[in-house]
This record gives structure tokens, sequence and C-alpha cells, in this order.
């Protein structure tokens, strides 16, 4: 029997398991050492005790009250006590079957993250979270060196998985920490990125023999030269977007059809990597044949962005550009930048490209017609 105690008062609940009295140890509550089946007895009791411990921590955590007959009536209901850790995984478990790569990725680095925080320690509860504990992560990430963006990327996704837990009635909804600490409050403005056209000019100059910097520096000027499409977009870029000397492709992150005219420097570029790869993707990155679960892709081509980026950094010194934080990235600013600069129209080319609202940008590229933007386009080199 399971016996509960609680204000003086006592309830029995039947665990369903019975041993010959000469095998239990009436002191120890436990069953002797010879007997039978005792490590699934013992398991049976322990189960059983974990379940009501977690159930107790749980209303103390949300100032419920209960009573030992309360608590026995409850046991026999399906009752699921989350820690945040147990929370988490069951979350990106469900984004993993249900194919949403995008958020799963970002819910595991924040998974991460509170691990990294917690010491490996994910077996709290949300009740622990409140504004003490949060101004104590906010610390912690911010002695790693982590900017404001990353840090208010962090809160949000935290802020999300805890509004499910409400939703899941995980916590109740008066324990919310996040209506005292703002989010808001941490600068998430985007720095500037672009590069003036002299400075593409000396990186499309640059002679290198190293064949991943060869590598980066084409995808880079690839994207300038492309309308500034960005590195997941190059990657799941098949022969088949190629028509009649145009790019013609779906934006992974809006959903938005992009037609882009092929420039002669562009047409070097896709020749470089596209021959023997008919029917394949344009350039080396994924492969039809080795990359094909969603999750695989992601992971893929996470991976290589990293690289090119870090050969990137080391292509802006070779090409003196001092101060310049080079990435995939800085080519889709630097598109619309250099185009603004050479007197395209505001309207075509907007202040919208240098905010981190990638879908506004793309919003304003899919209200002009080809013939406008190519003509725009002219102005790249």
């Amino acid at each position: 029997m399971l016996r509960i105690c609680k204000d003086r008062k006592r309830k029995y609940q039947s665990l369903k398991v019975s041993i010959n009295p000469k095998y239990w140890d009436f002191e120890k509550e436990r069953p002797k050492r010879n007997c039978p089946n005792r490590e699934y007895i013992e398991g049976v009791i322990n189960s059983n005790l974990e379940k009501v411990r977690k159930q107790i921590l749980e209303l103390n955590a949300e100032s419920k009250d209960y009573s030992a007959q309360s608590l026995v009536k409850q046991k026999d209901k399906k009752i699921t006590v989350y820690t945040v850790g147990d929370f988490y995984k069951m979350l990106l478990k469900e984004m993993e079957q249900a194919g949403k790569y995008g958020n799963w990725r970002f819910y595991t680095a924040s998974f991460n993250s509170l691990k990294a925080f917690t010491n490996g320690n994910m077996d709290f509860l949300f009740s622990e979270i409140d504004v003490a504990w949060l101004n104590t992560y906010e610390q912690w990430l911010l002695k790693r060196g982590n900017k404001g963006t990353t840090i208010s990327v962090q809160f949000r996704t935290l802020r999300a998985i805890y509004n499910k837990a409400i939703e899941l009635k995980c916590i109740k909804k008066n324990n919310y920490p996040f209506n005292d600490f703002k989010i808001c409050k941490f600068d998430t403005s985007t720095k500037k990125r672009a590069i003036n056209k002299e400075d593409i000019t000396k990186i499309k100059a640059l002679k290198l023999s190293d064949s991943k910097q060869i590598f980066a520096k084409d995808i880079f000027m690839f994207s300038y030269l492309c309308g500034g499409i960005n590195f997941v977009d190059i990657a799941n870029l098949k022969t088949e977007n190629i028509c009649e000397g145009r790019l013609s492709y779906i934006r992974q992150k809006t959903g938005k059809p992009i037609s882009i005219q092929i420039l002669p420097e562009t047409q070097k570029i896709i020749n470089k990597y596209s021959q023997g790869r008919a029917n394949n993707y344009l350039f080396p990155i994924l492969d039809i044949n080795t990359h094909l679960a969603e999750k695989q892709k992601l992971i893929r081509i996470h991976n290589i962005l990293y690289k090119v980026d870090k050969q990137l950094k080391e292509i802006a010194v070779k090409a003196g550009l001092v101060g310049v934080n080079l990435t995939t990235y800085v080519a889709r600013h630097s598109f619309a930048t250099v185009l603004k600069k050479s007197g395209v129209s505001i309207s075509l080319i907007s202040e919208a490209l240098g905010h981190s609202d990638l879908a506004t940008t793309q919003i304003y590229l899919d209200s002009f017609d080809n013939s406008q933007i190519d003509e725009a386009m002219k102005n790249l080199l």
C-alpha cells in the first residue's frame, strides 16, 4: 500500500502488488534482499512514489491546496507533470514529426542555451521561472558575449514555450513572469551590413587559390548579382530553375515567386558548378541522392553556411576590407544599397532591406515587373 499523509490524515492506495510477509522488511518498508522479483516490486514502489512527489511539487509551486484523499483520487487519473526539459523535448519531437524544421532549429538552440545555463540540469518546473531567474539568465547570456538581437531571440523563444505550457495546462497563467520582464528592452536594431560597389569590385578581383575560399567568393557574388538571394534559397536551386536566361524560384521563407535576369558574370558562376550536375542542385551544397529528409537538408545547409561565412571573413581581410564582417547576408544588403546609390528609385529599392524582417524586403521586389528590375540590375557592376 502507498500511504499518503497530509494534515495528520492518512490515506492508503493499493499498488496491486502482494508478497509473503516473510519477504518484507517492516522497518525499512522495503522487500528483503531474498524477495522474489525484488527489483520489479521496488520499481513499482519507486515509480508510484515519484508520481505523487511530482504531483505534490507542482501543486505547491502553484499554491494549490490538496488533501491526502484528493491526492489518492487524482493518482488514478492520467496526470502529466512536465519539467521544462521534458516539455522542450516533447515540442521538438512534435515539430520534427510535423516537418516544421525552421521552428525546430530555433527551439533546439533555445534548449541548448538553457541546458548550458543550468549546467545540464533541465529537470526544473515552469513555476521556478520567475523575474529573478530571467534576470540571472540575461546576465549569463551577456557574459557569454551575446548581443541584443540574439538575447531577444532566446527570450522570445522561451516565452513562446512558456505560453504553450500555459495552453496545455502545465502551469497557471498567474505565475507568468513576462509581464514584468520586458523583452522589448533588448536592442534588436540591425547594424549596417552593406558594403559599397568599390568593395564589391575588390572582392570580385581577388585571385584565390584555396578551393573553399573560391566557393565562398562565388556564392557571395552569385547572391549579390541575383537580387540578394539568401543562402537557403541558393542551396535549394536546381538546374530546372534556369530558363530562358532567367533565374526563377520560390523563396523558402515567404513562398513568393522570384524571377531575376541572369547577368553574364552570373552565368559564369553557374557554368562552373552546374557542369555534370544535370537534374541536380545547382551548387554542391545539397545532393538529391543523399539529402532526402528536410531535417537533414536543414542541418547540411546550416553547416555549409557556417563554413562559407568563415571563409568570407578571410576573404574580407585579403580584399583589405577593414572592419567588415563579411557574410553571405552582406551580399543581400549590398545589392539594395548599391542600386539605391546608383540612382534607382527608392520605391524599387527600399530601406526595408536593411531591416531584420526579410519578408518585408521580398514584398517590394514582388510589386514591380521584371523589366524594371532587369533595368535596375545593370547598375550592379
